[in-house]
């Protein structure tokens, strides 16, 4: 079995923009309000928390309970009543957090350049899929740093909720943000995921959260090729939405890891075929291969996880080449065998 080589001097710059025909958006027109949840809930009167919350949830009628309730943990009816146990619990919250919402402000305090790359993407997203009905709302927050989501296509703090889509700014903070690198954040987040814990992921989870509202296909109980063409197609739809970012972003990869996997493609495809795993629909054989993980097993250290779903998205970018006229939602309906089939798809070693 071949071991992933990578070649640190192998250069290659994977803007989806060199080689896509990017459709002209600048006509879409996007109606988004940029709401900023922990900037008021933070201020809250801790002396009236009852009144406080009941304020919040006028502005914010849909996201305060879901924050209270999903996010905190917290009983919201309880919450109203004066001198009860949450009532302490948000006291708290706000108190130990507030190292967290100092460093938010400094990397976030201005967020508009950041909603104006969610807006970008929804251009997107409307251009392919006219009917879809766009959220209403930016509503950024912190919450506790263990309050995670697991989409799709991976872990992350963001969330779309019945108000808008919910930015948790808790696991934006930067790779090298001093808790996730602590012995408590590796405990709850390893390297390889909060690798992703920045800003430019800020709009790529965004769209998955999007990209699994407009399909709900579960890929649980399939067969590898199955899982990996049905989350290859999601990238590819990520690329589309996010024509401008690289792929190594859209992947969860670093730089390094995305150019060995493309350098070697073939050895990766050859492993597949040669143990005979494509049909292979036993779970804890599918994922080593889907989902996130450190690293490949069988390809050394330096390899990276969830190889099935790579391999996945150069199968669907092969089809796409061969009949570029499919629209992105006949895409999401085909039959994913005959995506394999007739992308033809024989990387080279």
């Amino acid at each position: 079995m071949k071991q992933l080589i990578i070649l640190l001097s192998t250069v290659f710059l994977f803007s989806c923009s060199n080689d896509k025909n990017i459709p002209d958006v600048s006509d879409i027109k996007i109606d988004i309000e940029e709401k900023r949840f922990e900037q008021d809930f933070f201020s809250i009167d801790t002396n009236d928390i009852a009144g406080s919350i009941e304020s919040l949830s006028k502005k914010y009628p849909g996201f305060t309970p879901d924050f209270i309730e999903s996010i905190l943990g917290l009983d919201m009816q309880r919450i109203m009543l004066a001198g009860d146990v949450p009532q302490d619990a948000v006291k708290m919250f706000i108190n130990d957090y507030k190292s967290i919402k100092d460093t938010s402000d400094l990397l976030y305090k201005d967020f508009r350049d950041q909603a104006a790359g969610i807006r970008q993407a929804l251009k997107y997203v409307k251009y392919y899929f006219p009917d879809y009905e766009l959220p209403k709302a930016i509503i950024t927050f912190i919450g506790p740093v263990d309050a995670n989501f697991l989409t799709s296509l991976g872990t992350q703090g963001d969330v779309l909720t019945s108000e808008g889509l919910g930015i948790g700014l808790q696991l934006h903070l930067g790779s090298n943000f001093s808790f996730y690198n602590s012995s408590a954040g590796q405990a709850l987040y390893p390297q390889f995921i909060s690798n992703n814990f920045d800003e430019a992921h800020i709009t790529v989870n965004c769209m998955r959260n999007i990209i699994d509202d407009l399909f709900t296909e579960k890929s649980a109980g399939k067969s590898l090729l199955d899982q990996m063409i049905i989350n290859g197609r999601k990238l590819y739809l990520l690329t589309r939405f996010l024509p401008h970012t690289k792929e190594y972003i859209i992947l969860g990869y670093t730089k390094t890891q995305m150019d060995a996997a493309m350098e070697n493609e073939g050895v990766v495809w050859d492993f597949f075929l040669n143990n005979d795993l494509l049909n292979n629909a036993e779970q804890n054989i599918v994922k080593n291969y889907i989902g996130e993980s450190p690293k490949t097993q069988e390809f050394g250290e330096d390899s990276p996880g969830n190889l099935g779903s790579f391999s996945g998205l150069m199968i669907v970018k092969k089809y796409m080449e061969k009949f570029p006229e499919t629209t992105m939602a006949d895409l999401m309906q085909l039959d994913v065998r005959d995506i394999y089939s007739q992308s033809k798809y024989k990387p080279r070693n």
